[in-house]
């Protein structure tokens, strides 16, 4: 029955997680992006603590979980909204979505890479089928590389510097609640976020003030306090419950529902490639990153104990 109500919530913050995507391109479209990202993110890192200090869960960091924390923080919070705030005002939702659902692919590759992860045949089948996924999606069709747009090449880069900060939260995670470090990385890399956009959109807060909406602010406030704050906890809580392996596979929902958000509030179309991309990232995802091996490893265990 737990795991039951553990899927059940995991299923729920895919559909607010990919939906989210729809919403950043909302915000990002009517304010500078850069400056409204650390705004965003600040409010959720505050109310991350908010809810943690409820449950008594807020305490310092040791000096050497703050570094692992503050180089997390540079490439998961500060370097991946950045180039995704950026890559989103030159892109669709639909494009972002889709190609954000690379990241346990890039993941993998960065553990084969720097902590001995193993190369498997259904990892290389994976990884291949996930990135001609991407291709497919990127191109748009086109048979010439001048078809990629700039800001699917800054949605990958996005992908990229998120999945370098799995590998340093994945070595602290032992001695750190991933929920309190969510909370100390958004605090800290959304205020180094706010000073660029400071220095590069110098009319940002104006900006936040005059072209402010009910709307816009109900979407500002579901994407920053559920679906970023709340979204992140009850992710980093249900890898505890059930693992990382089958966790993983709920991430697959994630760009089918973010494209659903684009097509129903965006009027975004789509097309083969996007269908057919999604399909091969899909399969690559669930190949690549081992989960497959994983739970078929778990149930071949659980046969030879019984």
């Amino acid at each position: 029955m737990k795991a039951y109500r553990t899927y059940v919530i995991l299923f729920l913050v895919m559909v607010v997680w990919g939906l989210n995507v729809t919403a950043t391109k909302i915000l990002v479209t009517n304010f500078l992006p850069v400056t409204i990202t650390g705004i965003r993110v600040l409010t959720a890192g505050l109310t991350v603590f908010l809810l943690l200090s409820i449950i008594k869960k807020v305490r310092w960091l040791t000096k050497k979980e703050f570094w692992y924390v503050f180089l997390a923080s540079i490439f998961n919070v500060v370097a991946h909204h950045y180039f995704l705030s950026i890559g989103l005002t030159e892109t669709t939702a639909t494009n972002g979505g889709l190609i954000m659902g690379m990241s346990p692919l890039l993941t993998t590759i960065l553990a084969i890479s720097f902590l001995g992860t193993p190369l498997t045949l259904l990892k290389s089948i994976g990884l291949l089928l996930g990135f001609s996924g991407v291709a497919f999606i990127v191109l748009e069709g086109n048979s010439q590389v001048a078809g990629i747009s700039f800001g699917d090449g800054y949605i990958l880069l996005s992908v990229l510097t998120q999945a370098v900060s799995f590998i340093l939260i994945k070595r602290v995670a032992h001695t750190l609640d991933p929920r309190l470090m969510t909370g100390y990385m958004m605090v800290i890399g959304s205020l180094f976020l706010i000073v660029i956009g400071l220095i590069e959109e110098p009319q940002g807060f104006a900006g936040v003030v005059k072209n402010s909406t009910v709307s816009l602010w109900l979407i500002y406030f579901a994407s920053a306090c559920i679906a970023t704050a709340v979204g992140h906890m009850l992710y980093n809580e249900a890898i505890g419950k059930i693992g990382a392996s089958e966790a993983s596979i709920f991430i697959n929902l994630n760009p089918f529902f973010a494209l659903v958000g684009a097509y129903l509030f965006l009027g975004e179309q789509i097309l083969f490639q996007h269908v057919f991309g999604f399909l091969l990232i899909i399969t690559g995802v669930l190949l690549g990153s081992g989960a497959v091996e994983e739970i078929r490893n778990k149930r071949l265990r659980k046969k030879h104990a019984a």
